[in-house]
This record gives C-alpha cells, structure tokens and sequence, in this order.
C-alpha cells in the first residue's frame, strides 16, 4: 500500500440505519467509480470517529476516510493492482 494522505472528492450515500457508503471520488483529475466496499471500520484520535473505507475501482484498492467532525473525505492509501 502506497501512503496518499490527500483531501479528495467523494459522493456517498448517506442513508438512516445503513451508514455511510461512497460511490465515487475524484483523485488527481480522475474519477473512480466504487465497485466494490471491501470493509468498513471506526478508528479515534483526540478529536472523535473517523470512519474508514477499503473500497476497489475494479483495478486498484483505495482506503477512504471520512472525518465526521469537519466533514472531509481523504484518500489515504492506494494499492495498484
């Protein structure tokens, strides 16, 4: 896994009682689609939940976080496939 850490554009579902699910995002003047939600998990720091995402754009694995507090997604690791 290569190590991004860089603020993107996403579209995700937000829906009650379902959670969070991204569709697509922006990296690098490209968009991925979201095929497939590998796994989703909850990690804390000072400031309070953050919710990450593996997700797969058919070629490639992304990690997505979602930072409730502020609002921002950011991609943080990618593996070339």
């Amino acid at each position: 896994m290569q190590r991004i850490a860089e603020r993107v554009r996403v579209a995700a579902i937000f829906a009650p009682g379902a959670g969070v699910k991204p569709v697509w995002f922006e990296w690098r003047r490209n968009k991925h689609a979201v095929t497939e939600l590998s796994y989703v998990w909850r990690s804390t720091d000072g400031s309070g939940v953050r919710l990450h995402f593996a997700v797969s754009d058919g070629a490639n694995l992304f990690e997505l976080m979602y930072d409730p507090h502020d609002q921002n997604w950011t991609l943080e690791c990618v593996a070339a496939g």
